[in-house]
């Protein structure tokens, strides 16, 4: 099973949201100036995700990240985030210039996309899921979770997100 998991919002969020509820870090991000935003390089996981994915991953799921940076050296900034707090080893994802995110999640190839709804910049239009193909809608299994909310309501087995 492949598992495509965005990163920013779903994973891994900004220093300044530490110690903030859900709907406080959404209003962080709607305002934009909170100044840790774009301190990518020092992000820091949301919740238990980690543990997560690693459950996932020793079960035999292999898991594909997906990144909102576009600019190298922040793509470079989210991956040693990655790295740094002991992440499941795979793939990061980015759009190119002129890609959208259905394109990288399309060549992807996945079985499950566990998302956050993108509450902060304008909820389910902003998805990746929303703007997939839909023959490829059939074959991919969403999981949508809450911006900010963490994964770690989500089963362990991999195999039950397809229940979801």
């Amino acid at each position: 099973m492949r598992i495509l998991v965005f990163t920013e919002g779903t994973l891994i969020m900004h220093q300044g949201a530490l110690g903030k509820t859900r709907e406080q870090i959404v209003n962080q991000v709607k305002k934009g100036k909170e100044s840790s935003l774009r301190d990518y390089a020092n992000y820091v996981p949301i919740g238990n995700a980690v543990t997560k994915l690693r459950a996932w991953s020793s079960k035999g799921a292999e898991i594909v990240y997906l990144t909102s940076r576009r600019n190298t050296a922040e793509v470079k900034a989210v991956r040693v985030v990655l790295r740094k707090h002991g992440f499941p080893e795979g793939q990061l994802l980015h759009r190119q210039a002129a890609q959208e995110y259905r394109d990288a999640t399309e060549k992807a190839e996945p079985d499950v996309i566990v998302e956050d709804n993108c509450e902060s910049i304008g909820g389910a239009d902003e998805m990746t899921y929303t703007h997939l193909r839909p023959e490829l809608k059939r074959k991919i299994h969403l999981v949508p979770v809450k911006e900010f909310g963490g994964i770690d309501q989500l089963p362990d087995n991999p195999e039950m997100l397809l229940r979801l």
